[in-house]
């Protein structure tokens, strides 16, 4: 459980909670709230661990960043080698095969389905589930409103051991073509070091039928499930209703078609995608003020951990001056597929609602704590049918998935790409064959990010604001809501 405290009402009936560290995530966060009349009416999410790879990659050979910059994150290495890649190919302008970018897609794709099961069963299930009292399950919130009959809790503790297994084999799923899992070395500038063998891609599809099956058979019907005990859940955490998505999974060589699609919205209405409208705030982050305000391409990573006023080893991420949420509920608002069919099925008989897509699950149920977990879930099936009706018929056995390429005396590129939990940039700038600059945004420097210079929350803060917090001892849909993101 989260360590807590939790002042006195003031004078004025506000109390202030902080947690610290929300536990169940990747990495060190705190995040602090002021409740009034039972509900958070200001938030502040702390990032409280500097990394500094930006630093540790300037002076080395630009080819190390797809491997290094793996070790930023356990969870979605994967994630971190794609968007290097991807800016070394464009910086060393390397044009992949069709069999490199059918394989990154596998590995990549195998992957996602990991993590997103990770997330569910492993890192917010113990939001909704009472375990057979020992670890992990315990200790909890003094009121952790646990809601599920007797019955389908204990089938919902099954599926937590059954997950761990099928995360194993799409580890190995990863590792058929990656090499290794967590943090692969198969995957380099100009494509993938495994040219694809009979034998190797029959192992690779005979996992997979046990992937497919837990995701259309378990995960999805258990999220919409969970969803009908804890209706009011898909009313709450829906924050700005801003979102993003840069594309991932491209389904042609060099084109900008992807499997989900990019674009931006903003507001209530759609945009097209630009990524020179990206900036960083540094107001209110542990880093100088010469690092604010500026595009990845100029960006600057010099901390400053005595600043006034900062709060944060997270930047200010704004596009086009606004704070908007990156992930699988962006990516399946802005790409909006077809429901999967037992999605429609339960939204039909638990909800009363008829969803072609999911976009017809309107704003105010999809932009939700519950919301990105049944998106989640969506996206999933996604991507297990691309990976079975797609690309391992379009992989071929014996074809070169590599491009030799030259290393530029000069030059610059920018890999953008969707890790599970939201849009992921990377961007170098090479001179005398050295990286002379790198900028990363990994997505938690979209949803975590503190206030940005003109005093705008971040995303998570925003989603925060308005979470009832009936019991200040137990404030469990705060813990939830952060979760729902991903961090």
């Amino acid at each position: 459980m989260s360590s807590k405290s939790h002042a006195p009402a003031s004078k004025d009936g506000k109390i202030k909670i902080a947690i610290d560290p929300v536990t169940r995530i990747e990495g060190h966060l705190k995040a602090e709230v002021v409740v009034k009349d039972g509900k958070v009416v200001d938030a502040w999410l702390s990032g409280g661990m500097y990394r500094g790879f930006e630093n540790i990659l300037v002076g080395r050979d630009p080819r190390d960043a797809a491997q290094l910059t793996q070790r930023l994150c356990g969870v979605c290495p994967t994630a971190h080698s794609t968007a290097s890649c991807l800016a070394l190919d464009d910086a060393f302008g390397a044009k992949i095969t069709t069999n490199g970018r059918v394989t990154r897609n596998l590995i990549f794709g195998a992957n996602y389905l990991q993590s997103h099961i990770l997330h569910f069963y492993h890192l917010t299930a113990l939001d909704f589930v009472r375990g057979p009292g020992k670890a992990p399950f315990v200790p909890r919130f003094e009121q952790p409103d646990l809601r599920l009959d007797e019955k389908t809790n204990a089938v919902a503790v099954d599926q937590y051991i059954k997950a761990l297994e099928i995360r194993r084999i799409c580890h190995e799923m990863v590792a058929l073509f990656g090499g290794k899992m967590p943090h692969i070395s198969g995957q380099v500038v100009g494509g993938t070091t495994e040219i694809p063998t009979k034998e190797k891609l029959a192992e690779y599809a005979s996992r997979f039928k046990d992937v497919q099956k837990f995701i259309a058979e378990v995960y999805v019907p258990t999220v919409y499930l969970i969803g009908s005990v804890y209706k009011d859940l898909f009313k709450i955490g829906g924050g700005y209703k801003n979102c993003m998505a840069y594309g991932v999974f491209p389904m042609s060589d060099g084109g900008d078609d992807f499997l989900i699609k990019s674009g931006v919205y903003v507001d209530g209405k759609d945009e097209k995608f630009d990524p020179k409208l990206i900036k960083e705030f540094t107001k209110y982050s542990w880093y100088t003020d010469e690092c604010s305000d500026l595009h990845p391409s100029e960006g600057k990573t010099i901390p400053d951990v005595h600043k006034k006023d900062a709060y944060s080893f997270c930047k200010a991420s704004r596009y086009n001056g606004n704070a908007v949420e990156v992930g699988p509920l962006a990516r399946m608002w802005i790409h909006n597929p077809e429901l999967s069919p037992m999605g429609k099925k339960q939204l039909k008989d638990l909800y009363g609602i008829t969803a072609k897509n999911f976009r017809d699950l309107g704003e105010d149920m999809a932009f939700s704590l519950m919301g990105r977990h049944v998106a989640r879930a969506e996206e999933s099936y996604l991507v297990a049918n691309a990976i079975g009706d797609i690309w391992l018929g379009e992989v071929k056995e014996g074809e070169e998935t590599y491009v030799k390429t030259t290393m530029p005396e000069s030059g610059e590129g920018v890999g953008l790409t969707e890790a599970p939990r939201g849009s992921l940039l990377h961007y170098i700038n090479i001179k005398d064959s050295k990286t002379a600059n790198y900028q990363m945004i990994p997505a938690t420097l979209w949803n975590s990010t503190p206030r940005d210079d003109k005093g705008m929350r971040g995303t998570i803060e925003e989603a925060l604001v308005g979470c009832p917090v009936p019991d200040p001892s137990s404030p469990v849909d705060i813990s939830r809501i952060i979760r729902s993101f991903d961090p």
